[in-house]
């Protein structure tokens, strides 16, 4: 019998891991393993600044190891119907997600009981709280908890167990690796309207290429290579991949989207909803929302559910926020107005060779 069952640790769980009280005995269930095997999150890899400053505030620095070059400063943002393409300025960290997530699993305490390596298969509420079913190595192993934490991402099996009406707008995030080929590394957005009404992106990582986006789930690979075929037109050279990784991403559209749990059954990061829908970044609501969580649980008492659901509050209204904003960045028109004003955005200075190919033609 544990006190507390959390299932996933990416950011969201290995932080609430790390952040419970000694006294609480608890078991985190996780399909990644250090050797690189197991779940591997389709994902840009950058790190956002709002993910910077909620690491910030625990005084954490990120190791040399997690960090992969270049660092890029600006963001290429693409749009494909309109033919205008503007450069603004981002302050992202460029790494290698699956290093920073087995990162922030190396740190949790060693109280907390981790089974890498395994997936949760099965969940009910018992008279004593939950039963959690897993496999781990080929075998199925099932735990007690009193309280259960949902941080299994945009496919959550708790969501899905105890709120199947809770349906959020979803896609599939598809993402290709290849050989960097590109003379100038680059990070790039792109909005094409064509073939998905969410984004797409590419960036450079230690001499390899990643490009990716989230598409309708109704042809979604055909539209990500019909995609990849209008960019080759533009400059953008991909050749044969190294891997391709696909899973489901989450895009709130309203404040009934968000879903933190009840009856000692709570929800942090991407399975709570908690993601932006403008650029689907998550860590650093992954990271607030299991910040708030910890600081419930560690407080204890009575009506923990509501008093979590009271603090993630802010993260509700902020991503809320987000969905107000969504109109400007992927509605063909007003996008095309924003884009031509120019507004914000980085005069990119040609080198001379690029000037000197200018004049000759």
């Amino acid at each position: 019998m544990y006190d507390i069952a959390i299932i996933g640790l990416g950011p969201a769980g290995a932080t609430l891991a790390r952040l419970l009280d000694p006294r609480y005995r608890v078991i985190a269930l996780d399909r990644k393993t250090f050797g690189g095997d197991g779940f591997q999150k389709p994902c840009g890899g950058l790190l956002s600044s709002d993910a910077q400053k909620a690491l910030a505030a625990f005084d954490m620095t990120l190791p040399k190891d997690v960090m992969v070059d270049p660092q890029i400063f600006a963001v290429k943002t693409i749009d494909l119907k309109s033919g205008l393409t503007r450069h603004y300025q981002r302050f992202y960290i460029n790494l290698d997600r699956h290093k920073f997530d087995m990162w922030l699993e190396s740190i949790i305490p060693d109280g907390v009981e981790v089974r890498s390596s395994s997936n949760c298969t099965h969940i009910s509420r018992t008279d004593r709280g939950f039963s959690v079913t897993y496999r781990e190595n080929g075998e199925s192993h099932t735990v007690e908890a009193r309280y259960l934490v949902g941080a299994d991402g945009a496919n959550s099996v708790v969501r899905r167990t105890f709120y199947p009406r809770k349906k959020i707008r979803n896609y599939l995030s598809i993402q290709q690796w290849f050989p960097e080929t590109h003379a100038n590394p680059f990070y790039s957005c792109i909005f094409d309207p064509e073939d998905t009404d969410c984004c797409s992106w590419s960036i450079s990582k230690d001499k390899q290429f990643i490009f990716g986006g989230a598409f309708p789930k109704k042809n979604a690979r055909a539209r990500f290579e019909n995609q990849k075929k209008k960019l080759e037109e533009i400059g953008f050279r991909f050749g044969e991949p190294l891997k391709t990784e696909a899973c489901l991403v989450l895009r709130p559209s309203s404040m009934r989207d968000f879903c933190c749990g009840s009856g000692n059954v709570f929800l942090i990061g991407e399975a709570a909803g908690f993601i932006s829908p403008s650029s689907l970044e998550g860590i650093s609501s992954a990271i607030n929302s299991a910040l708030a969580l910890s600081k419930v649980l560690n407080g204890g008492g009575k009506s923990l559910n509501r008093r979590y659901r009271r603090k993630t509050l802010p993260i509700r209204l902020k991503l809320f926020l987000k969905v107000l904003k969504c109109p400007f960045m992927y509605r063909p028109f007003l996008r095309r107005l924003v884009m031509q004003s120019g507004l914000r955005a980085i005069r990119i200075v040609p080198s001379p060779a690029e000037e000197g190919a200018k004049a000759r033609l």
